[in-house]
């Protein structure tokens, strides 16, 4: 389930802001689709960043929130990401929304919501299905309007099309 934009913090927005500089960098520096994650310990502590980097290793299924969560598992020495916060800058997908379930996720906060592929309760709403031992936290729409224009120029200026400048 989707909660409303409103449950959010002030450190959600403190967050996203990071997470949507993440994706800037994609889109600078690996020209990969901009969407960019971390993940916060429960002292609130950042534990580790990711952007997406399918293009660049070559591999599938490196979304940022994989991205961010391996490196998270690394630094804290376990795959279980017990009490952390994902900040993604972009609805999860089915794939990133089970990968969370598993590590054990307590929440995760996203920006634009995916009519498309999205799984945090866009189109699926894999993280708060009850038939999972785990269910995540979701607090959607933080920064979307941000994140959703990033992701629209990127694909604008793909396609050759012009940028909206407002």
């Amino acid at each position: 389930m989707v909660v409303n934009p409103e449950a959010q913090t002030g450190h959600d927005q403190r967050w996203m802001r990071q997470a949507l500089a993440l994706a800037g960098r994609a889109q600078r520096e690996d020209d990969e689709i901009p969407v960019g994650a971390l993940v916060v310990d429960a002292d609130g502590r950042l534990v580790a960043e990711g952007w997406n980097r399918n293009i660049a290793e070559r591999d599938p299924s490196a979304h940022a929130e994989i991205v961010a969560m391996r490196r998270a598992g690394a630094a804290i020495g376990n795959h279980r990401l017990l009490g952390c916060t994902l900040y993604v800058t972009l609805e999860p997908c089915a794939m990133c929304a089970m990968a969370m379930v598993h590590a054990r996720v307590a929440r995760v906060v996203f920006g634009a919501f995916d009519p498309k592929t999205g799984a945090a309760g866009s189109v699926f709403d894999l993280l708060a299905d009850p038939r999972h031992n785990h269910q995540v936290e979701v607090v959607g729409g933080v920064l979307g309007e941000e994140a959703g224009a990033l992701l629209t120029g990127y694909f604008r200026a793909k396609r050759g099309k012009p940028v909206d400048p407002g």
